[in-house]
């Protein structure tokens, strides 16, 4: 009888219920195969002597053993495991079974090699400084503002609704919101039909590929190019094309080589700051690539991921908004305008399109953050948005044009780059034979995280020139201290 008394650990300064600990205690051990099927419990009395508590306690976890049916109770018998359970080989005691380790590996075989991985956003080890991919700075974000518009829903008698399941194409507020938004800012003349809120430009992209491209498509892409996308790709089995990148954007003549040759379901572009090289497709190519996509019946992925930060004059209006045909699809983002953890995109596309997309989307994510879109709705509708983005297109402004100024002072013997239209990183290439993954290694030992020119190309044992270097997240000291550490790592190898 003390036998179970000595399998079990009491913990009392826990805040789970001792009661618990003891049936929990229990099932682990006939889990475990230490107790067998119809072997006897010790009496509650009995039980509650040898681990020192009250007797009501041991009652209340047998009590809870027959409600989830691991006893059976036989008057003037006993109670006694489960008779029905199936037998298990026993295994090792551990010491505390209720705290088992969750299995390192699954029993069952898993391809490990099935979806590649690939490091879009490493996180920064220690305090040490790190130039990223181009993130906006999050110290700037309009949190103030946004929790006004959460505490102003707390107050509404109506709050509760936004608790519930809602539209899985998004909030309707939002929707109408951002297509009047899109169209004052964008040239984009939109209904709400024509819109589904995602979290985030991936979640759009991931969405338009599976709905579209299947087992040996054929999809265009940029080389270098963004690799979030060339992955989603990928994994619908789809073929991708690479086309080359100068500084117009990317090169028609070799897509349309392609087109004559095969048959192009897709093509993916950023037609603003390329993802890295930071060009801006021309005003010439965009036009040719519409009517291109009309002669060869292929759909257009726009990812406009940062539209709405341009220094120079007024950005070039995107392709969807000279687009009669339907060839479009649009997708954007608040996760730059904002923050990345603000997870609010949006894809834009013709109804049909959309409903189709909104049922693929219901099967991963049943919708989004209703309260957050709501609030998101409201900061457009007293443009918050829009003073907020006059305020941070301004300082991310100076701050290219200080880092161009530092980049240039320390090193520009080394270095070759163009100033940036507009976004939030500079495309830098290393001269005299410097390689980016030296520097990195010679800044990492300085305390600085910087590029070493990996993943920029679909062929990762491509060893890339360049670099891509974010400013927008970093202040004047911090920019100061970086370009610093940078310098004196690329001197060491001169």
């Amino acid at each position: 009888m003390h036998f179970v008394a000595g399998l079990l650990n009491i913990d009392k300064t826990l805040q789970v219920p001792v009661y618990l600990q003891i049936a929990n205690g229990i099932i682990c051990h006939i889990r475990q195969g230490t107790l067998k099927p119809a072997s006897a419990l010790p009496s509650s009395r009995t039980l509650a002597l040898s681990l020192k508590v009250h007797r009501n306690t041991v009652v209340a976890a047998y009590d809870e053993l027959y409600a989830q049916s691991w006893v059976d109770v036989y008057p003037q018998k006993g109670i006694f495991i489960a008779a029905n359970l199936p037998e298990v080989a026993p295994r090792p005691i551990a010491d505390s079974p209720q705290k088992i380790a969750y299995p390192e590996k699954t029993f069952f075989e898993v391809c490990d090699n099935k979806l590649s991985h690939i490091n879009l956003y490493s996180p920064i080890a220690g305090n040490s400084i790190a130039f990223n991919e181009g993130f906006p700075d999050t110290r700037l974000a309009p949190v103030e503002l946004m929790l006004r518009e959460y505490r102003r829903f707390a107050n509404y008698h109506f709050t509760s609704k936004y608790l519930l399941y809602g539209p899985e194409q998004g909030s309707e507020n939002l929707r109408a919101e951002l297509a009047r938004f899109l169209g004052e800012t964008r040239g984009l003349h939109v209904t709400p039909e024509h819109i589904l809120i995602t979290k985030g430009a991936q979640m759009a992209i991931y969405l338009a590929a599976q709905l579209l491209l299947g087992k040996n498509d054929t999809v265009i892409a940029a080389d270098p190019g963004y690799c979030g996308a060339n992955e989603a790709f990928v994994q619908t089995g789809a073929n991708l094309e690479l086309v080359p990148v100068d500084e117009q954007g990317i090169n028609l003549d070799a897509v349309e080589e392609i087109c004559k040759k095969k048959k192009v379901k897709m093509l993916y572009v950023i037609p603003h700051h390329h993802q890295p090289t930071t060009v801006t497709l021309c005003s010439e190519r965009r036009m040719r690539l519409l009517e291109l996509a009309m002669k060869y019946r292929f759909a257009i992925i726009e990812d406009d991921y940062d539209y709405d930060f341009h220094y120079t004059s007024s950005p070039i209006l995107p392709l969807a908004s000279a687009d009669y045909y339907g060839s479009v699809i649009y997708i954007g983002s608040f996760c730059k305008t904002i923050a990345p953890g603000i997870r609010i995109g949006f894809m834009i596309a013709p109804p049909n399109l959309i409903s189709q997309a909104n049922r693929l989307r219901r099967i991963i994510d049943r919708q989004g953050e209703h309260l957050l879109e709501e609030a998101m709705a409201n900061l457009l509708k007293n443009g918050d948005i829009t003073r907020h983005l006059k305020k941070a297109n301004k300082l991310y402004h100076e701050r290219r044009d200080m880092f161009c100024n530092l980049l240039t002072q320390q090193i520009g013997e080394h270095v070759n780059f163009k100033i940036p239209d507009g976004g939030f990183a500079i495309w830098m290439k290393y001269l005299n034979g410097i390689k980016p993954k030296d520097v990195a290694e010679k800044a990492a030992a300085m305390g600085l995280a910087v590029s070493a020119g990996k993943d920029y190309y679909y062929d990762k044992a491509y060893e890339s020139q360049h670099i891509r270097l974010g400013f927008a997240s970093m202040n004047f000291k911090e920019m100061e201290q970086a370009t610093d550490l940078l310098a004196k790592a690329v001197k060491k190898l001169v």
